[in-house]
Formats: structure tokens, sequence, C-alpha cells
């Protein structure tokens, strides 16, 4: 239990930072430009103390849910004093603005990919393309079933090791079986379970091609595709007894590519699950009714700290970092999405003053006045709306059926 409390209270504690960086972001892109930030805080609510350093007053808040960073003239209709007009941000350039609000989600995305180098470098990256990389040799005997669960045996004497016994060794990365291409595990996986007795592999071992004989068993398992099924049933299929790396496990060097292709498969997952949100709220609304949650389906800040209480409770830290980087990406994109109140929201409108001002130009008229905010009122009500039902509604289902992890 105090390493599950531990994981939750540092899993916060990063979201806390997470925060502090966004806004500091912000604030420091503002003053490289010479914008006059006024105020620098983390938290909201009752003010638990503050200090003035130059012309920015710091502090902290009682409530740790977010931050703010006071930008003199973020809008045409922020009051600003005579002194502070020079300065107004409403008054620099459009790549100046657009800059200090992109910095926050920039922040986030800087964080995430340092996690995940560090994570490459010290525990390896999770292995997300199912490369074909061997992690372990192990027998191959007869699997069973018990209603919906499949259980893998355990290696007894005198089962056959057709791996270890054709040459495969630990680190090896299958590249081809009978001159197949074998570029994921679910493609070893199906190759061999259609074979029985000698197959030609093809390894790279320290970066060179090494060809060896496999006299491949069979054994009762389960097919590929059958993973999915709600009644899984075994069948007599080829079997080599390898254990495929679950995490790819880098250099100095070599994390770079290692943590580049991560970010981008993050990102991929991000975005398809914005555009999946909308689907998933039925389930959300069926959870908190009971019924089983989707371990894929979106979560608050308190379902994410609750996983990494598991995580740690497990002793899986690759899980607890993992979950952290990959919240900082969400977060990032998430902010700069084009609706205000988000800082994306006050980029598109900083862009659409741009677009229409060109466009007057180009009809011999000038230049339009800032957007005049009150009027993006009702449509900014309606997101902060739907946004804070949203988060209602995931804090609510991760209180009354939280996602837990395998094993949990």
């Amino acid at each position: 239990m105090l390493a599950f409390i531990i994981g939750v209270v540092l899993f916060a504690l990063g979201i806390g930072l997470a925060v502090a960086l966004h806004e500091a972001g912000h604030m420091l892109t503002a003053k490289a430009f010479g914008m006059k930030v006024r105020r620098y805080y983390i938290g909201f609510g009752p003010k638990i103390f503050s200090f003035r350093r130059g012309e920015t007053e710091y502090g902290l808040k009682a409530i740790p849910a977010g931050g703010f960073c006071d930008i003199a003239g973020m809008t045409a209709l922020d009051e600003v004093t005579e002194a502070e007009k020079p300065r107004a941000m409403w008054r620099f350039p459009l790549w100046k603005r657009v800059v200090v609000l992109a910095s926050g989600s920039v922040t986030h995305f800087i964080l995430g990919f340092i996690v995940l180098y560090l994570m490459a470098l010290v525990m390896g990256l999770p292995n997300n393309s199912d490369k074909p990389l061997v992690d372990s040799l192990t027998c191959v005997s007869n699997w069973s079933v018990s209603g919906s669960t499949v259980n893998q045996p355990t290696c007894k004497p005198g089962d056959p090791m057709p791996a270890k016994a054709g040459g495969i060794q630990p680190g090896d990365l299958v590249t081809s079986i009978n001159g197949q291409p074998t570029p994921t595990y679910d493609a070893v996986k199906s190759i061999t379970q259609k074979l029985h007795g000698p197959a030609t592999f093809v390894v790279e071992r320290n970066g060179k091609p090494v060809t060896l004989k496999v006299d491949i068993a069979t054994a009762l398992e389960l097919p590929v595709g059958e993973a999915q099924s709600a009644k899984p049933t075994l069948a007599p299929v080829g079997a080599v007894g390898v254990a495929m790396a679950q995490y790819l496990h880098y250099g100095p060097v070599s994390a770079f590519g290692g943590t580049i292709t991560g970010t981008g498969q993050i990102f991929a997952d991000v975005w398809q699950g914005l555009g999946n949100l909308p689907n998933r709220i039925p389930d959300l609304l069926k959870a908190i009714g009971g019924q089983p949650r989707d371990p894929t389906g979106p979560i608050s800040v308190v379902g994410a700290s609750e996983l990494g209480g598991q995580a740690v409770q497990s002793g899986l830290w690759s899980v607890f970092w993992g979950l952290f980087a990959t919240l900082q990406f969400f977060l990032g994109v998430f902010n700069l999405l084009p609706l205000l109140p988000l800082d994306g929201g006050h980029i598109a409108v900083a862009l659409y003053e741009r677009a229409r001002d060109w466009f007057r130009r180009l009809a011999g008229r000038p230049a339009g006045g800032p957007v005049d905010y009150t009027k993006l009122a009702p449509l900014t009500l309606v997101v902060v709306f739907l946004g804070g039902a949203l988060m209602l509604l995931t804090v609510t289902a991760d209180i009354v059926n939280p996602i837990r992890l395998p094993g949990q």
C-alpha cells in the first residue's frame, strides 16, 4: 500500500512540475521578446504565498489543478496601463505571439522527449513496433485453456527447445524464415505456425546476417488471430521456443533514433485517441454504471495518477515513466487544439487576424482591428462546459470504476 501511495504522489508531483514548466515556457519567451509579464502562479484558488522579483509576481495557490502566466495585453480586451501599452502582447508581431502561445505545449513535448530518451538508455522503450528481437529462449510444450483464459506451460525436463538447438541466441533479430521476410514478431509466429521440421532462419547478429537451420516442433498453442477471441481455441501449430523482447534497449546515440520513433508513435496514438474521444463517451457512462472499463479509453489526471501508483506498487517503473511521457504529449497536443480558451484557440485567432488583413490589403482596404473576443464568448463557454463535463465524467469513472493494470 505504501508503494502505491508513493507512486500516486510521485505522479501527481510530476504533473505539477509539468504544469509549472508549461507556464514557465510562456513566461520565459514573453520576457525574451520584451512583453510585460505581470504574474506567474502555480495552482488556483486561495493564495498560499507570493513574492515579487523585478516586475513579475511569483506565487503558489492552494488548488494544484493548473496555473497561469498573466501577460499584459494577451488580447485587445485586456486592460493595460499607459506604461504597459508599448509592451502589450497584442502589439507584437504575429510570429512572436505564436511562439509565446505555443511555448507551453513545446515544454510538454521537450519533457516527454527527455523522459523517453532516459527510458531508452536505462530501461528500454516498449517494443510497440513488434520488432522480432529475441529476448530469451524457451521450450515448446502444449498450452491449456480455462474458459477464456489461455495458460502457457511451465517448461519440463525433456521438452524440446528448437531455437536453442538451432543456434538462435538472445539479441538476434529474425529477418526471414524460408526466404519470407519477418518484419514483426506476428510475422514470425504466422510463418512458423504453418511449418514443421527443418526451416531456414536468417537472423541479424551484431549487425551481420547469420543463417541457421531450426527444426520446428509442433505443440498445442494459440494460433495467430485467436488472441482476440472470446472463446480461444488451441490447435497443433509449429513453434520454435523464442520469447520476443518487450522492450528495446539503446546506446547514447541510437537512443535518439529510438526516442524519435517512439515519439512519433505516441503522437499518432494521441491524435487517434482525440479523434475517437466522442465515441468513447458511452463507454464511460457504462463504466460508471458498473460495466467493465475499457483500458484504452480516456482517463483523468486522477486515473493516470492511480495507474502510476499501481505501476510503482508492481515495480513497473517503465510503465510509470511511459505513462508520464504519454501524458506530456497528450497535454501538449490538447493545448494546441484551435479552441478557446486553449492556447491553440488564441493562436487560431492571431492567424485569422493575419489572414484577414492580407485579404483586406489585396482589396485595397486598411487592416482590421483586433478580434473582438466578446463575440467569441458564447463559443468559449460551450468549450469550457464540454471540457468540464468530460473532466467530471472521467474523474467519476476513475473513482467508481478505475482502470487496473494486469495483475492488479
